[in-house]
């Protein structure tokens, strides 16, 4: 059996796992890939795959440093997404503390490369339809924001890595969309959402605009970040910035929705069902994709630029059309 020489965090989620999937296309057996997951995690779909498998608690510093013994890169892409307040010291242990035990076992164990999935959340934004770089200052209502502050600090910690040696490239895509059939772990709450605008179930959007992305497209400027990205840079991985009502139209535009009359979210309804998320999320003790934060955020004009990710890492985004036809196929 090869060495491995790759491993790879959060590799049974939305994200990781379509990552794990360039990969292994991408190399074609002449790399072992080693797979990092808590011993909560399902990792049933890995067994048709040739990956080793090895039980790690990102929040326990010794098991991450036995688990990147020998290896060259590590793509990190374990992480939390929520919005509601009561998951604020969660999201900081998750991304931040976690990271943070993952650069400290790379630079101990001198990992070659680190390649960080982080989110446009980290990215400075003013929220009035300016455009946003990766150079873009981080603003202060986004400090007050648990999710972008704490994806904000661990890119911070990549960063230290970086001066402590390490190459550490960090990738920041949109909204992340789409459906891969041939992965099993393709599976999101931002597609559960788009399918029920397709189904008509959401006849209200925000006001606001954000940038989305495939997550094909995402894994595939993983594996550019790899080969070619410079180490201390960030790339904002995007293929169309769109206004919810436009994204609503699109979606109605679908052969089979039964999208109909959207209306603009009113501020009062907006605030009740903020409220009635961040209740939810409370009583479940589970995040709720609705809450204060994400329909403060869905008000804002976020507009990104993925200038440097075309001419720098070649990344070729997919059209929404495309995107939005695998969710509900």
């Amino acid at each position: 059996m090869l060495k491995s020489t790759i491993a790879i965090t959060g590799a049974t989620g939305y994200i990781g796992s379509q990552i794990l999937y360039a990969l292994l296309s991408k190399l074609s057996g002449q790399q072992a890939i080693r797979v990092i997951a808590r011993n909560s995690s399902d990792c049933a779909f890995l067994d048709a795959l040739p990956v080793e498998l090895v039980r790690a608690d990102l929040l326990d510093p010794l098991s991450v440093m036995e688990a990147l013994k020998g290896i060259d890169t590590v793509f990190h892409c374990a992480g939390l997404i929520a919005y509601t307040s009561s998951y604020r010291e969660q999201l900081y242990n998750t991304n931040v503390i976690g990271t943070r035990n993952v650069v400290n076992a790379c630079v101990l164990n001198k990992v070659r490369r680190i390649v960080l999935t982080s989110s446009i959340a980290a990215v400075g934004a003013a929220g009035d339809g300016s455009i946003s770089t990766e150079t873009t200052s981080f603003q202060d209502w986004q400090r007050r924001n648990g999710y972008m502050e704490a994806k904000y600090l661990a890119e911070l910690e990549g960063l230290r890595g970086v001066a402590e040696g390490v190459e550490v490239v960090m990738v920041n895509p949109g909204v992340v969309i789409g459906i891969d059939r041939a992965n099993p772990a393709s599976v999101s709450s931002s597609n559960e959402v788009l399918r029920l605008i397709y189904n008509g179930r959401i006849p209200v959007s925000p006001s606001g605009s954000t940038g989305f992305v495939d997550v094909r497209d995402v894994a595939d400027a993983h594996v550019a970040a790899w080969e070619r990205g410079r180490s201390g840079e960030r790339y904002l991985v995007v293929g169309q910035n769109m206004p919810f009502r436009d994204l609503f139209a699109a979606v109605a535009k679908m052969e089979g929705s039964r999208t109909g009359t959207v209306f603009m979210l009113p501020d009062l309804l907006g605030v009740m069902a903020g409220v009635g998320g961040e209740l939810f999320s409370i009583l479940s003790g589970r995040p709720s994709f609705i809450s204060l934060e994400s329909i403060r955020i869905s008000s804002r004009s976020l507009v990104y630029s993925n200038q440097k990710s075309l001419d720098e890492l070649g990344v070729r985004y997919r059209p929404l059309a495309e995107t939005l036809k695998t969710i509900v196929i």
